[in-house]
């Protein structure tokens, strides 16, 4: 089961009638923006992390140490 809170279903309503728009339609369009936004964080943290964390091997290709 999902909580909605009295006021964020108030805005719901609200933003609903501004745009013309079902309350579901809009909290469907709501909910695709934020896990189109996670994902791409996700996706940059993966980069983020990939990029930063050598292994042992990756550390030392290509390094002549005498």
């Amino acid at each position: 089961m999902i909580n909605i809170s009295h006021k964020d279903f108030e805005l719901i309503e609200y933003y609903g009638a501004i745009l013309k728009k079902e309350p579901d339609a809009l909290v469907h369009e709501a909910l695709k923006f934020y896990f189109e936004a996670q994902e791409k964080l996700f996706l940059e943290q993966d980069f983020q992390d990939k990029d930063t964390k050598l292994d042992y091997d990756e550390f030392w290709d290509g390094m002549d140490v005498e």
